[in-house]
């Protein structure tokens, strides 16, 4: 998840008073709540500011008790007399899952929904178009088979005639019904790209080094994939959002990761003098950050490689590569042509759209149109970067594949974007005016959260048949072997904070989580793709099911599966779900090093960020530590390289919690890269700003001393804990030991 950004100063108060009768029904029929549980058997009403806010981004005017009693009227006249939903869902089939084995339930799942048709009388004729160029039609009411028999998955057109008359069309989302799990179990490695530097590396981590990662985890590791940090293009700078949670745009991903020797052209370049300087350049960051204790400067990356990129980009690309530039640009269309004239007029006019000459503030203004026309180089530029880096992610992903990984590369799909970033100035008709997505407040954070990203609105992306996240969806499974969803219970709602209001003013919005998901089975299963989602936290009741339902799989960290309904204790592995990626920590998370020594709590008491006395706070610690030690030792797992007891050996501490990860069922297993050299730092501290250098340090061994991955290769402590996963990793979940 991402992390808090400052808190902004308050804005205007909204209406006051508590929420009538008539504002309620208004913000259900849009989807907005005007109550939450944080937490069971407890309920908190949301402001009348947030509702009429997050209204009122919606295009509803609720800002009166007159306004809102209009609004509300004009909506259930609509409400009453539409034939169709923008968006319909037709899933292909029942659930095939043993565990819904004749239940009614999952075989009424099929089809096209009963709630999606009530508003139609008897006798309205449906016509289907289908994406595939076919039609299809049946009488409501009349024919048995419901249209659905025969139809084959993608999003179609769907028209109903009315027998008075009336007509209505919709997008028909017809999708398998459930993604296939993973075959077998699986094991595989997770890193943050920028972190994992090798002797080639410009200062930071690179597709290069994901590739020969990737290579050699699959064939000398037997890892079956490898998990990166979300790859999308960032805001440019200087100086740089570090943050691979807040990118500019999720759809296109950032050329600060190309290898730029492995680019073709590279070799053809003419002012070698200049590209052996910049190498030279490259190498100085590359020492500094692994021989000196610098940070990882992404902008001092960047400028070396775009000054790099320029001379290459003089290069004339052969009949092939030009075909090739050709397909690309064609296939990615419109979106691309916007991503790239954002970048070239933040090259003039600054990284932010909402302060860029009002006229540019519009994709589809004159002035924009003109400024394109001027600027065709720097946009031919930045298509051509978009171009190039997803060829080497390409490439990494069959690399991947060629080493013999189940998967390959799981990559990672942020919550959201940037509010002046490229998505946000190209979508800005389905994104939600004067919003910000966050969290409430919870018992771990008593002010919420704000993480400075812009949501979708539900009613744009049904209006559209979900076309944003389906183009985003594919664009990043040309590359993927499986998709992690950062806070996936986003697909059912999100916490909507007004501008210039604390995390506590918001309220949540829900969309349509079974469109949501119907297009994520439908791209996902085109691609052949696992997805992973992130549902660490507050969920609300049912998700998880749901998700678990679609084939989505959860994540399980084992600090935080203990048993909550009951002793509280640590959680057995035998009771632990199947359907999951169970790790030992991520990058918001203490290594499992710094958890099992406590120094996590020393980091976080250094930074002034305890909130209650150290002597507490290491005392807790160590108790939840000591219960998850007992338990690892009472199952025998807890041992020295010689078999026996060693619960006093950090690294034995970490090969036992990965011994345990085994035991449980669950179809994948991931290690913390880090982990396997014992470092002590995490990636990411939530809660602080400057306070640490978040996103900013490489992989270090549990001195602190950086590891390159061809230290890696050769660390003898890391082939001991890889030995111990690959041993039992491929054995069929429910039968691990």
């Amino acid at each position: 998840m991402t992390e808090p950004r400052p808190d902004e100063p308050p804005g205007p108060p909204g209406p006051p008073g508590p929420l009538g009768d008539e504002l309620t029904r208004l913000a259900a029929l849009h989807g907005v709540a005007t109550s939450y549980s944080p937490s069971p058997g407890r309920t908190v009403t949301a402001s009348a500011t947030a509702v009429v806010a997050a209204l009122a981004a919606l295009d509803v005017d609720a800002s009166t008790p007159a306004a809102a009693r209009a609004a509300l009227t004009t909506r259930e006249r609509e409400r009453d007399e539409r034939l169709l939903p923008p968006t319909v869902v037709c899933w292909l089939g029942p659930v095939p899952d043993a565990r819904v084995g004749g239940d009614p339930a999952a075989e009424a799942d099929a089809g096209l929904p009963p709630a999606a048709l009530a508003g139609l009388p008897p006798g309205t004729r449906l016509d289907v178009g289908t994406e595939q160029g076919g039609t299809r039609t049946w009488v409501h009411g009349v024919d048995r088979a419901g249209g659905a028999e025969g139809l084959l998955p993608g999003v179609h057109r769907l028209t109903a005639t009315a027998p008075d008359g009336r007509t209505a069309r919709a997008h028909l989302i017809a999708a398998p019904p459930r993604l296939p799990t993973p075959a077998g179990r699986l094991y595989g490695l997770l890193v943050q790209l920028y972190s994992l530097l090798s002797h080639r590396s410009w200062g930071m981590g690179d597709l290069g080094d994901l590739a020969e990662l990737s290579g050699w985890a699959g064939r000398a590791l037997g890892a079956g994939f490898v998990q990166v940090n979300p790859l999308h293009a960032a805001v440019p700078g200087p100086p740089a959002d570090p943050s691979p949670y807040r990118p500019s745009s999720r759809r296109f991903p950032d050329p600060v990761h190309l290898r730029v020797e492995d680019v073709p052209e590279f070799a053809y370049a003419e002012d070698r003098e200049r590209l052996r300087a910049l190498r030279e350049r490259a190498g100085r960051l590359r020492a500094a950050v692994l021989g000196e204790g610098a940070l990882i400067d992404r902008d001092a990356v960047w400028e070396l490689k775009r000054e790099a990129l320029e001379l290459v980009r003089r290069v004339p690309l052969g009949p092939g590569r030009r075909a090739a530039y050709a397909d690309f640009l064609a296939e990615q269309g419109r979106a691309l042509e916007d991503h790239a004239t954002w970048y070239a007029l933040a090259e003039v006019h600054g990284a932010d759209w909402s302060r860029w000459p009002e006229g540019l503030r519009d994709p589809r203004s004159t002035e924009t149109v003109r400024a394109r026309a001027a600027l065709r180089d720097r946009v031919d530029f930045h298509s051509w970067l978009a171009w190039l880096t997803d060829a080497q992610l390409t490439a990494a992903q069959r690399t991947a594949r060629e080493a013999g990984m189940g998967i390959g590369i799981v990559h990672d799909l942020a919550v959201g974007v940037h509010p002046g970033g490229a998505d946000a100035w190209a979508q800005q008709d389905h994104f939600a005016a004067g919003m910000s997505v966050g969290a409430p407040p919870d018992a771990f954070n008593a002010r919420g959260q704000d993480w400075g990203l812009p949501p979708w609105r539900p009613d744009r992306l049904a209006a559209s048949g979900y076309a944003p996240f389906r183009r985003l969806l594919r664009a990043l499974f040309r590359y993927a072997g499986a998709l992690r969803i950062d806070h996936v219970m986003g697909l059912f709602r999100l916490w909507w904070i007004p501008r210039g209001l604390p995390p506590t003013e918001g309220t949540y919005v829900r969309y349509d989580a079974e469109a949501m998901l119907a297009v994520l089975v439908l791209e996902a299963s085109r691609a052949g793709a696992v997805v992973i989602g992130e549902d660490l936290g507050t969920v609300e009741p049912g998700v998880r099911e749901t998700l678990d339902r679609r084939g989505v799989l959860g994540t399980s960290v084992l600090w935080f599966e203990r048993d909550w309904e009951g002793s509280g204790r640590p959680l057995p592995p035998e009771r632990w779900r199947a359907d999951c990626l169970a790790t030992a920590t991520t990058h918001d998370l203490p290594s499992t090093a710094a958890r099992l020594t406590g120094e996590h709590v020393e980091l976080r008491h250094r930074l002034g960020l305890l909130t209650r006395p150290l002597a507490e706070e290491r005392a807790e610690a160590a108790a939840d530590t000591d219960e998850w030690l007992a338990l690892l030792a009472e199952l025998g797992l807890l041992r020295d390289a010689g078999g026996g007891a060693d619960a006093a050996s950090e690294e034995a501490g970490i090969q036992a919690v990965h011994r345990f990860l085994l035991r449980t069922p669950a179809r994948m297993i991931g290690l913390w890269l880090p982990d396997a050299v014992g470092d002590r730092r995490p990636q990411n501290l939530p809660g602080t700003w400057d306070q640490y250098p978040n996103w900013r340090l490489p992989v270090a061994d549990a001195e602190g001393r950086p590891v390159t991955l061809e230290d890696l290769a050769a660390s003898p402590r890391l082939h001991a804990l890889t030995d111990v996963l690959r041993t039992d990793a491929r054995t069929a979940p429910g039968d691990a030991g």
